[in-house]
């Protein structure tokens, strides 16, 4: 086991490291911007380290400057967290060269799996079901033309070398596919420093739906039930639950045994999340990886009862996977809404400033994972999440409940934040029901 680490991020992913390392015995050492100089969050480190200015380039991407902390504190590895480096093939190369620890996969295996379209290859000779769509980047408007025509509007452009929401555009017709285009490629290079860009069948009235998988050094890995996360605007996820009101345990298996299957055949070690869409009739298709630990995390360590950071750092500290398949049992249900300093009446502009009054709920079944408190100061630099509110019941109805109960308990005051659009979707009776596909959001917002 590792005795000490460097935690290369910031706010509440970098508090949950730090609180799994403590209980594990491990030293820590958070690193932190000017701009974060003052969080609460950095006093239960063992050591903070500042790595530069505010932007993000200057300080939590920037490798010299993370690297160098790691060796001046003598820590054996570092742990990613999520956004940043997490899924940098060349930061954990970087870290392998140093000889010092990446808790996630191998610099080769993120490579292999960070672009899309290498992604989509590497399933399709696994067998995975994929949307039609292009096996390469497109090399011109043409190319995607002559594809969305053989198989058909609507399709979506997606960024080869990124994800999180940025580069996807759909389109229903020929004038809006080259817009697309040109829409996609340019956010695509401002967000990964790569335009690549390919085609897939769009699937309408979807649900989103990703298996966690654990693999550890020894070659055993397990998955640990599935995310419904449809509850999505522009692509980027808002309400996250598992198990999946569209699952039956057939289904799960078979979409556990897939992602178990791509991950072994690439290599896969430490967190993984293999990302689906379910149709309409139950058909899945792959999506992609994502080579780190997720922002949904806490509702698969709810249902499951299984630390997923304690065992990304058991796992790449060499030790075996504390459970096997037959460990893992769904428990109840779980729900995680997360809370963004946006104004959702006022098309989710970012709202920076300083939380004048924090009251955060409890109770039986409640989770919060927050570095926010009263008198803190929401920079404008970074994602707008300041907290996941999380809830665990007996049942899903049960835990919408509790989570409704929550969120009317939840006060964060001076800034605007997604509260009260979390509340208006709890009340919606698509959501209710368990019918929420990933176009459910966006129809709400509208009416």
């Amino acid at each position: 086991m590792f005795s000490r680490i460097l935690v290369a991020n910031r706010g509440e992913i970098a508090l949950r490291v730090i609180r799994a390392c403590r209980e594990l015995g491990i030293e820590t050492v958070a690193v932190f911007s000017e701009a974060d100089r003052h969080q609460p969050y950095l006093k239960l480190a063992d050591e903070a380290v500042c790595i530069g200015p505010p932007n993000p380039s200057e300080s939590y991407l920037n490798i010299p400057a993370i690297v160098s902390a790691a060796e001046v504190t003598d820590v054996e590895a570092i742990h990613p967290g999520y956004g940043f480096l997490a899924e940098n093939s060349h930061f954990a190369e970087i870290c392998e060269s140093c000889r010092i620890g990446f808790i996630g996969p191998t610099a080769e295996v993120m490579k292999s799996l960070g672009n899309k379209t290498e992604a989509r290859r590497l399933a399709i000779k696994m067998g995975l079901p994929l949307p039609p769509g292009s096996a390469k980047g497109l090399e011109s408007d043409d190319e995607a033309l002559e594809l969305a025509h053989s198989i058909g509007f609507p399709v979506m452009i997606k960024a080869a070398g990124g994800g999180g929401g940025r580069g996807m555009r759909i389109s229903h017709n020929d004038m809006s596919l080259v817009n697309c285009l040109i829409a996609a490629r340019t956010e695509a290079e401002a967000a990964f420093k790569d335009s690549s860009v390919y085609l897939e069948k769009y699937v309408e009235h979807a649900r989103h739906v990703e298996i966690q998988v654990l693999a550890d050094k020894h070659g055993d890995l397990v998955y640990l039930g599935e995310r419904d996360c449809s509850v999505q605007r522009r692509f980027q996820k808002l309400i996250e639950e598992s198990p999946s009101p569209a699952l039956n345990d057939k289904l799960r298996r078979e979409m556990g045994r897939a992602a178990v299957s791509l991950l072994k055949g690439v290599g896969y070690t430490n967190a993984g999340t293999v990302e689906f869409l379910l149709d309409e009739d139950k058909k899945f298709y792959f999506l992609e990886v994502n080579a780190r630990i997720q922002v949904e995390h806490p509702v698969t360590e709810m249902v499951t009862g299984i630390d997923l950071v304690k065992e990304q750092i058991r796992i790449a500290s060499g030790e075996p996977l504390s459970v096997t398949q037959k460990d893992v049992k769904l428990s109840g249900a779980a729900i995680e809404c997360r809370i963004n300093a946006e104004d959702p009446d006022n098309n989710f502009r970012p709202s920076p400033g300083k939380i004048t009054s924090y009251y955060a709920p409890g109770g039986p079944g409640v989770r919060v994972d927050s570095h926010a408190c009263a008198g803190m100061e929401v920079a404008c630099f970074y994602d707008s999440l300041i907290a996941k509110l999380i809830v665990h019941a007996e049942n899903r109805q049960e835990a919408i409940t509790t989570l409704s109960r929550a969120l009317q308990e939840y006060e964060i005051g001076g800034i605007a934040t997604t509260i009260p659009l979390h509340r208006r979707v709890l009340g919606h009776r698509t959501f209710v029901s368990g019918r929420a596909d990933t176009s459910f959001l966006e129809h709400l917002i509208e009416t």
